[in-house]
């Protein structure tokens, strides 16, 4: 029963803001209430620096990462792996500690998906890669990425209670880019560097 542990564990780590904290070492705009005012990596290098966005971006990775790897590392069930997975997921979503106003998703998914399995985040970081260098916006990829997310976790675990709640991760991540996915359907999504 103690592994269940790791489920209220992954979603306090996730809801360390890597984003709001930057923003208050490096003297910048809260990224709640300035740019786009998601607390999120984009965000920040809106309205900071590539500096400031890139330990941003290490931060949300690497929250996501951290419970997912401590749990399989302890022989957690693969079952409360992928659910501390979704934890720490939504605990970056709906952080406790920041009045549950929260990111995307998008590099904190990224960083469970990689701690489920290696490949998983090398194929969905190559996904990202591959449609920004074609379309350059962010949410594009990220999107593209997410979709695909499901299908990779099948491929590679051939687990269908792992793959179900990488679904869930891919459908919130959807939920959370409704209004990018509207500036893309009319075409006024920005692109990377602008904005």
């Amino acid at each position: 029963m103690w592994e269940w542990l790791w489920l209220p564990l992954g979603y306090l780590m996730g809801s360390v803001s890597s984003a709001i904290i930057v923003c208050k070492l490096w003297g910048l705009p809260d990224p709640r209430t300035a740019g786009s005012h998601n607390p999120g990596a984009t965000n920040v290098l809106r309205v900071g620096n590539k500096t400031a966005a890139a330990v941003t971006l290490f931060g949300d990775v690497f929250k996501g990462w951290l419970p997912v790897a401590l749990a399989k590392g302890t022989g957690a069930d693969p079952t409360i792996v992928a659910a501390t997975a979704l934890a720490a997921f939504l605990g970056h979503l709906y952080p406790v500690f920041f009045g549950f106003q929260g990111g995307k998703g998008v590099a904190t998914s990224l960083g469970v998906l990689t701690g489920i399995h290696w490949g998983l985040g090398l194929l969905l970081a190559g996904t990202w890669i591959v449609m920004a260098k074609l379309s350059r916006i962010s949410s594009l990829s990220a999107l593209t990425a997410s979709a695909l997310a499901p299908f990779y976790a099948f491929w590679l675990l051939r687990d269908a209670s792992t793959t179900m709640l990488v679904a869930v991760i891919s459908a919130f991540l959807f939920w959370r880019h409704r209004s990018n996915i509207q500036r893309l359907l009319r075409g006024e999504e920005d692109r990377i560097g602008e904005g």
